[in-house]
């Protein structure tokens, strides 16, 4: 990959979709036990939803404030992917960061983070120690069309980061998985360089 950013991480994988930047990071967070450990102390609640239309289907949530999030790593090394992404017009800053989790049976929807015309960016960070295909999981993105276009799926760290506007659906693991599938999304929202 070749970003105008010297200081931003090079992606493992790239895809576009519809246009819409798609790419994946691998091998950026070697203490990855540490946070799934955090995690399974965390105070979730089911207070999530995909769209307005699925409300009644809550999934498990737990919020982090912006300014804790600063202070974390993780933080800086998606800083670090997140500006391979700019360009001298525009930058990104954070708006929300949670973790998600789910589990067998759990009901997730296909949604989108942000309207087409914002090209927010979304990070989502796969946090667990070990995964195994057969466990399911993936994040599955899909193109106009909803064709899938692309399926992600859990590795210990992995980073993907895309366009906001990219439909997509976490997919909950499989009957043979015990283990959560803890997802930890940051939002980003574009804003005009001299404001970043």
């Amino acid at each position: 990959m070749t970003t105008a950013n010297p200081a931003a991480l090079a992606a493992s994988r790239e895809l576009v979709i519809d246009g819409r930047p798609l790419r994946v990071f691998d091998g950026q967070l070697p203490n990855v036990g540490d946070y799934v450990r955090g995690l399974s102390r965390a105070a979730f609640t089911r207070t999530e939803v995909a769209r307005p239309e699925t409300a009644e289907y809550k999934h498990w949530a737990t919020e982090i404030k912006l300014d804790a999030l600063a202070q974390q790593p993780i933080f800086d090394i998606t800083r670090r992917a997140v500006l391979g992404f700019t360009t001298p017009s525009f930058g990104y800053r954070p708006y929300r960061a949670y973790t998600n989790v789910a589990s067998f049976g759990d009901m997730l929807f296909t949604h989108t983070d942000c309207l087409p015309d914002q090209h927010d960016l979304t990070a989502l960070w796969y946090l667990c120690e070990h995964w195994d295909l057969e466990w399911g999981g993936e994040t599955m993105f899909f193109d106009a069309q909803d064709e899938v276009a692309c399926a992600v799926q859990p590795r210990p760290g992995r980073l993907v980061i895309f366009d906001g506007a990219i439909k997509h659906v976490g997919r909950p693991p499989n009957r043979i998985c015990y283990a959560p599938r803890y997802t930890f999304a940051i939002k980003f929202e574009r804003i005009a360089a001299t404001a970043a």
